[in-house]
């Protein structure tokens, strides 16, 4: 119990840090209007890009964690699902860490498009595009394969979580932000360039009291 519960607070961690890297990188008061060709990286500073550069490379790794805090929490209702969630997870990670170490590379590009030919400028955004956003549109749909058998593991029974938990997967608590923010744009325009962090912040930080909960009533057995 104690090590797990340690491998969820490092989840909950992580998505503190990645998160406040992450909002460094992305963050400008002209983010929403200047969203096309990462215009909006001409707003962030250099410094910022840098800072929130090394704050999400640093603070990534704990996601591993999280996710092996969450394996542990479903291992012993159904131990191969468990193990897809834990293999998933890593795999999202994995994808989602490549593409936040190049943030900083294309904000940096952004503001050297004056240094260089409008071709070469466009060019350079086209790379990106083709190689790295890509990644955020394989990364949803790694989420979306998880989050289903994070469902069907905790419907089946015999984890440590609550059934009502599976409906708080990460897809779901994504989409349900991704309604929020649009509906609040005041909100949306900090939450949704982390919303990923976001969304595993409520994730673990629901796990770790569905934990405490489950060790409380074990106690009292």
């Amino acid at each position: 119990m104690k090590l797990t519960k340690i491998l969820g607070y490092l989840g909950f961690l992580a998505s503190i840090i990645v998160g406040l890297g992450e909002y460094l990188l992305h963050y400008s008061t002209n983010i929403l209007e200047n969203a096309n060709e990462y215009e909006f990286f001409k707003f962030v500073s250099l410094d910022n890009l840098t800072t929130g550069h090394f704050l999400a490379v640093i603070g990534l790794p704990f996601y591993f964690a999280g996710y092996v805090h969450i394996y542990r929490m479903l291992k012993y209702g159904n131990d191969t699902l468990a193990k897809a969630v834990l293999a998933l997870g890593f795999i999202a990670f994995a994808v989602g860490g490549v593409w936040i170490g190049s943030r900083a590379s294309i904000g940096n590009i952004v503001h050297l498009k004056d240094t260089m030919t409008p071709a070469t400028y466009q060019n350079l955004l086209e790379h990106y595009t083709n190689h790295m956003e890509i990644l955020v549109q394989a990364l949803r749909v790694v989420i979306a394969s998880l989050s289903i058998v994070f469902a069907t593991a905790i419907l089946k029974g015999g984890t440590y979580y609550k059934k009502w938990m599976a409906f708080f997967n990460p897809i779901t608590i994504l989409i349900l932000l991704v309604i929020i923010g649009k509906l609040i744009p005041a909100l949306g325009k900090h939450m949704l360039p982390i919303l990923m962090n976001v969304t595993h912040f409520i994730l673990f930080g629901i796990s770790l009291y569905q934990l405490n909960k489950h060790s409380k009533i074990n106690k009292n057995a």
